[in-house]
């Protein structure tokens, strides 16, 4: 579907997936430390490059998570979901709510390559209408976006910048 400046790229392999996959100059564990880590996610979960106002997560296969976009009254947003299937550092699965109250399987798999990772994000939907309204709220260029403010995370926690 795209490729873009970041080096991510946004596919739909099926009728009800949304794949994006980009590739991160660090290691494994330390990408998968920063989803998993509410002092991390907290720093790059939004787009906009704005620290969430919240973050809980409770990780563990059962356990929920919830991200609270900064605003006000009735302009803050939240996301969360339950977990599924924790295997760290390879392997994350999750599930969050969709705009038609339906619900949408988040499948993150983190591969070494190299001296780099490779993160592939598969939304499955249980609809094509499903996955029709996740793209039309543009949670594809979102997510990208997002992914762009972790690799910045990951270099200045790398770089020492930013423990």
């Amino acid at each position: 579907m795209t490729d873009n400046p970041s080096g991510a790229t946004v596919t739909l392999p099926t009728d009800r997936e949304i794949m994006i996959t980009r590739t991160f100059d660090a290691p494994r564990a330390l990408v998968y430390e920063m989803w998993t880590k509410p002092e991390h996610v907290t720093r790059w979960w939004d787009p906009s490059g704005t620290p969430l106002a919240q973050c809980d997560i409770d990780l563990r296969p059962g356990g929920s998570f919830r991200f609270l976009h900064r605003g006000t009254g009735s302009n803050q947003h939240a996301f969360g979901g339950r977990y599924v299937d924790i295997e760290p550092p390879s392997r994350l699965v999750f599930t969050t709510p969709t705009p038609s109250g339906g619900v949408s399987t988040g499948t993150l798999d983190f591969e070494t390559v190299g001296k780099t990772t490779r993160l592939t994000m598969t939304i499955a939907c249980a609809t094509k209408a499903d996955r029709d309204a996740l793209l039309a709220m543009r949670v594809d260029a979102g997510t990208v976006r997002s992914l762009e403010n972790l690799a910045s995370r990951l270099a200045a926690v790398q770089d020492g910048r930013d423990a």
